[in-house]
């Protein structure tokens, strides 16, 4: 069996493109819930701007579905040519993972 695929995107988000992105992301984001394999994700805001994505999916083949997703592929193309001022995407095999919740 494959490992959970972790992605970590951070970004910063063009001011100029804002609206853009706002009126896109819900949908990017409905079709990533929709998504064979998909786990969570969730995003964090730094007081510089600086955005923070973590997605997990269950496994590698599906995570490279959503790669190539065709809608996913045309958001990315937006995010280069306009939503991102810059981004760096790291794709990792989660090789541990331990949790605790307090009852």
């Amino acid at each position: 069996m494959d490992k959970m695929i972790l992605t970590v995107f951070r970004n910063r988000l063009n001011p100029e493109a804002t609206q853009d992105y706002n009126a896109m992301q819900p949908r990017i984001t409905s079709l990533a819930k929709g998504m064979p394999g998909y786990v969570s994700h969730k995003t964090f805001v730094a007081e510089d701007g600086e955005r923070v994505t973590l997605v997990e999916f269950d496994s590698a083949e599906n995570h490279r579905a959503w790669a190539v997703h065709p809608e996913h592929i045309e958001a990315q193309k937006k995010g280069r040519s306009s939503f991102y001022l810059e981004y760096d995407i790291k794709v990792c095999e989660v090789i541990k993972t331990r949790s605790y919740k307090k009852q």
